[in-house]
């Protein structure tokens, strides 16, 4: 793990792991206000080692070891923000999200239209999501579409090391509350040079990773790697792909995907998650909605099975591969 440096200079590469505990660094070190609390975040460094070195770092009164109680921690992290700290909760799986959901829908979400704009909730919660790392069950799932259909939440999902220090030094910034996904099965997957400059990169704003022609691919956080792979092999064959993050999965940023889409006439979709009422079902809708016109085939996509996600040995199975990526956007150059 590389240390914070006093100046801005390029780190030596980083995993998307390294890049969340240098953002934290960095927003502790900034804001006084910003405090850490879950289970085994302090001396242990959480499961995945993202608070590696905070606590002897900042202090067990701002790195703070929680009992194994997920509705007491979003609790206190909801309590927290509404009293001027700025509390970024890790949640140790995402399948283990669902005891806090009470605080986090009925409370957090709702604090600035319940008090009129008098109370804010500048709170975040971290949860690794989905699967790829034979994981056993609750611990693999993809729901981000729970926190997306609820009003007053931001759903951020990094795909990047560089844009998981970008976007979660913003998520911590927010005056609202913000659910951090982080995809693990990337967490280690390969490594990029961040700047620790504090810069923070917007939100609510989709990622153009590369410019085409042909067809328009949309997907987010661990996908982007098949996504791109699939890019890549159809550009071999001469078929340009618009590959878009979208970043922030609520509030979508529209006009870019609809610009996009208005250029390639085409859309393929890509998400792990189940297909059934999914982030990808509502791009997919606002595609039929607003950019009919634009439209020269129907939108595609591709998506993990409407059940629950199978344990280890059947888990690639389940997971969309490049291949099938791939297929997708072949049947869609179909149609003239």
């Amino acid at each position: 793990m590389n240390t914070l440096a006093t100046t801005a200079q390029l780190t030596e590469p980083l995993s998307m792991v390294d890049a969340v505990n240098l953002a934290l660094h960095r927003a502790m070190r900034e804001d006084a206000d910003v405090v850490l609390l879950g289970e085994d975040i302090g001396p242990n460094g959480g499961v995945f080692r993202a608070t590696a070195d905070l606590r002897t770092a900042f202090g067990e009164k701002r790195v703070i070891d929680t009992p194994l109680a997920e509705n007491m921690i979003a609790g206190l992290t909801v309590g927290m923000a509404t009293q001027g700290l700025k509390p970024v909760a890790e949640i140790q799986f995402m399948g283990f999200i669902f005891p806090a959901m009470e605080h986090i829908i009925c409370h957090a979400a709702r604090m600035r239209n319940r008090t009129r704009g008098r109370l804010s909730c500048p709170l975040v919660i971290r949860a690794p999501f989905g699967g790829g790392i034979h994981a056993p069950e609750h611990h693999s799932e993809s729901t981000e579409a729970l926190f997306a259909h609820t009003p007053g939440l931001r759903v951020v999902i990094p795909s990047s090391p560089q844009r998981a220090y970008g976007l979660l030094l913003a998520a911590i910034r927010c005056p609202d509350p913000v659910i951090f996904l982080e995809p693990k099965r990337i967490y280690r997957s390969h490594n990029q040079q961040i700047k620790d400059d504090g810069e923070a990169l917007p939100l609510d704003t989709c990622f153009t990773l590369r410019e085409g022609q042909d067809v328009t691919l949309i997907s987010w956080g661990a996908m982007i790697k098949e996504t791109l792979a699939a890019a890549d092999q159809l550009l071999s064959e001469g078929v340009e792909c618009e590959v878009i993050d979208i970043a922030t999965v609520s509030p979508l940023d529209r006009d870019t995907l609809l610009a996009s889409v208005s250029k390639t006439g085409r859309c393929v979709i890509v998400q792990e998650a189940p297909q059934n009422c999914s982030v990808g079902s509502e791009i997919a809708s606002m595609m039929a909605t607003e950019a009919l016109f634009d439209l020269r085939a129907p939108v595609a996509r591709v998506s993990g099975y409407d059940t629950v996600m199978p344990y280890f040995r059947l888990e690639q199975h389940y997971m969309p591969q490049t291949d099938q990526i791939v297929t997708a956007v072949k049947q869609t150059m179909e149609f003239s």
